[in-house]
């Protein structure tokens, strides 16, 4: 048996295992912070930005777990898939949330969706400011 081989496997196997606990605990606190955040804006962060770093750090650990190269295209399309979609159904949820005042608007530091909605209400044409 090669000595270095079996060193660089050690080495491979404690980094899956690191990628696999910290991946689990960034879902498991999105899944808390889904619990116990008390509006929907708080929820809808909670939801997105620790998952999607939680399932790379899993989807790395299966990858490097695996040892041949076929698996990472797959693994990198899957994360790829979840790190375009996870922000635009949150982006809409909020949106939808803030349409239908289902938001403590009161929590929000800043509003910039107010004006847009009033428009939109009235039956104007949406500006762009920038």
């Amino acid at each position: 048996m090669n000595p270095d081989a079996t060193g660089v496997d050690a080495v491979i196997d404690v980094v899956t295992a690191v990628f696999l606990v910290v991946g689990a605990l960034m879902s498991l606190g999105a899944a808390i912070g889904l619990l116990r955040f008390p509006d929907l804006m708080s929820r809808m962060h909670a939801a997105t930005k620790p998952q999607v770093l939680g399932l790379f750090l899993m989807l790395a650990a299966i990858g490097l777990q695996m040892r041949t190269w076929w698996v990472w295209p797959v693994l990198l399309v899957a994360w790829i898939f979840q790190l375009l979609t996870a922000p635009v159904s949150a982006h809409m949820v909020g949106r939808s949330a803030y349409r239908t005042k289902h938001g403590h608007r009161e929590m929000l530091t800043k509003d910039e969706l107010e004006a847009v909605v009033q428009r939109a209400a009235a039956g104007q044409e949406p500006r762009n400011d920038r």
